[in-house]
């Protein structure tokens, strides 16, 4: 990263993020003045110390020199505190603000925005680079005030003491900047490797903990260990990497100082010598420039804590900057719905990563109020059809109508408020089992939410629980079986009450008693309402309007279920294999 990108970055934080606590900047560097003058203070107090309590034997001066360094120290400890809670409270508003933004681009992007990067990549950004800026924005900017101003006033009891020995010092103290400097670039190269390494291995444990059971079931545990040692080591490898980076210029620096000091005692011995400076004078300059040397070293290494949070600020900038495919213009007319007709006019559609196009050219007309059901086998572009409905993706070439309006032109909110999908792969939040129903409709009263749960055929699981409807029912549901899941979904689905109802294979992982209870709250979901249905099982959809079988994104034939057996042989074949 170049120094204007990095300018970029920092100025977009301080305006964007940082600006808004001047108040507190402002306190927080008044503060670290009064640090910098009391640690400036205890240097000089020993000037008048050593000659006037041990050379020139004033009692006076031995009472009153020593509460004017307790003073000091105690200037220093307390302003140094409130400074760092003040940085700390910076730090954390500017955590919380970046955490938000993510959380909130994360949520509001469109699905192939969000499918582009593996989820591990967004906990990452969400944890390891918003620590980074954290840094970057409370612990750097407070040891940047402190620093200099401690620095300065070091430098000022230094050239009050003797030019001569201030001069030496001023000489050699850019020495050990220069080498903790040259340490800045390589960091920032080492935490964007180390960054990656982290997102590989959040993606990884992500992926462990949805599939336990997948690998518990294959006995994989040893295959899944070396993949997890794989991950752990390369994050572990950058991390060393980033530490031996920040240790490097130890030895040297520390050597550097040998140096300085050898050629501060040889200086102040010859000029002890020809009477220019006392022993007092000694003590104090050398407690000065003991002192100026933390400070020192630390705003020469600020800059690894400017590169490594500029190289995140760069990463989480990406993800709150990309730009979503699927547009609401809230401007746009909202869908006004009559009886809730759809239609498929020579829609063509290829996802981002795909070779080939899902949709090819197809039309299709679903009635309102009736049920459209899409049957064919894997790849055939029926998943696709339901994801394109909620405007989840948007075909290249074609348009989608709900009443004769093109679903582009209307209020994304307000097509997406008519519409109701229940899919196989059940989602359901780690909450109680009301909250998870009232998802759909956040003021609905509990009389409502019974009612639902009736509809769905869940009633009477739910009365046979603990709790009740105020039952935990752990992440995704764990704690229920796939049929309760299920009919739960639809349960939120009834609430919703919207006229167009999206059926993702709903039934096709459970058993028969589980699957007839749900095929009976289908119905009651889908009762005089346009339903298209993805159909896993054939047998559930033989009373539906109309039947479309389709192939490699194409539609092959369109009618009933008797005639389907009649006149299609893809069909029949499709139902003879699950009958047999």
């Amino acid at each position: 990263m170049n120094a204007s990108a990095i300018t970029f970055y920092l100025k977009r934080l301080y305006k964007n993020y940082v600006h808004k606590f001047l108040n507190k900047i402002f306190l927080a560097l008044f503060l670290s003045m009064l640090v910098a003058g009391s640690t400036s203070a205890i240097a000089w107090l020993l000037d008048p110390a050593i000659k006037k309590i041990f050379i020139d034997n004033d009692r006076t001066y031995a009472l009153f020199i020593p509460i004017l360094i307790i003073l000091a120290f105690s200037t220093k400890g307390i302003s140094l505190y409130l400074a760092r809670s003040i940085s700390i409270v910076i730090g954390g508003h500017v955590r919380q603000q970046f955490q938000n933004e993510l959380a909130g681009s994360i949520l509001l992007s469109d699905s192939e925005t969000l499918e582009s990067k593996h989820s591990g990549e967004y906990l990452s950004r969400l944890t390891y680079d918003v620590a980074l800026i954290n840094t970057l924005s409370s612990n750097a900017l407070l040891n940047a005030m402190k620093d200099s101003l401690t620095l300065i006033a070091l430098l000022f009891v230094m050239f009050y003491q003797n030019w001569k020995l201030a001069l030496f010092s001023l000489i050699m103290m850019p020495l050990s900047a220069f080498v903790a400097r040259s340490l800045g670039k390589r960091m920032g190269k080492a935490t964007t490797k180390s960054a990656e390494a982290s997102s590989v291995l959040t993606t990884f444990l992500t992926e462990i903990l949805r599939g336990y059971k997948i690998i518990k079931i294959y006995q994989r545990e040893k295959d899944e260990m070396k993949r997890a040692a794989y991950a752990i080591k390369d994050m572990t490898e950058k991390s060393v990497k980033i530490a031996k980076v920040m240790i490097r210029a130890t030895p040297v620096m520390e050597i550097l100082l040998g140096f300085i000091i050898a050629g501060f005692i040889y200086l102040s011995g010859y000029l002890i010598s020809k009477g220019e400076i006392g022993i007092n004078n000694f003590f104090s300059f050398l407690a000065a420039m003991m002192l100026a040397y933390q400070p020192v070293r630390s705003l020469a290494t600020l800059n690894i804590a400017v590169y490594s949070g500029a190289a995140a600020l760069e990463r989480i900038f990406q993800i709150i900057d990309s730009k979503n495919q699927i547009i609401n213009d809230k401007n746009a007319p909202d869908l006004k719905i009559d009886n809730s007709k759809i239609v498929f006019d020579k829609v063509s559609f290829k996802y981002l990563k795909g070779n080939n196009r899902a949709l090819k050219s197809l039309s299709l007309k679903a009635d309102g109020g009736k049920t459209t059901a899409l049957v064919g086998h894997s790849g055939a572009g029926k998943s696709t059809i339901i994801n394109l409905i909620p405007r989840f993706y948007d075909p290249q070439d074609g348009n989608i109508f709900v009443d004769n309006q093109n679903i582009k032109n209307v209020n994304l909110n307000s097509l997406r408020s008519k519409i109701a999908m229940v899919s196989q792969d059940t989602t359901l939040f780690d909450d109680t089992i009301e909250n998870n129903i009232k998802f759909a409709k956040p003021d609905a009263s509990d009389e409502e939410i019974e009612q639902a749960c009736r509809m769905a055929s869940a009633e009477d699981f739910i009365n046979n629980l603990p709790d009740k409807y105020k039952t935990l029912i752990g992440e995704n549901g764990v704690r229920l079986s796939g049929g309760e899941k299920q009919r739960l979904s639809i349960a939120r689905a009834i609430l919703k009450n919207s006229p167009i109802i999206l059926l993702d294979e709903a039934t096709s992982s459970l058993d028969a008693e589980s699957e007839e209870k749900v095929q009976n709250a289908i119905f009651n979901l889908t009762k005089n309402r346009t339903t298209i249905v993805i159909a896993h099982r054939l047998s559930t959809i033989k009373k539906a309007d109309q039947i479309i079988v389709m192939e490699k994104g194409n539609i092959v034939e369109i009618g009933t279920h008797d005639e389907l057996l009649k006149n299609s042989k893809v069909y029949k074949n499709l139902y003879k294999k699950q009958v047999h």
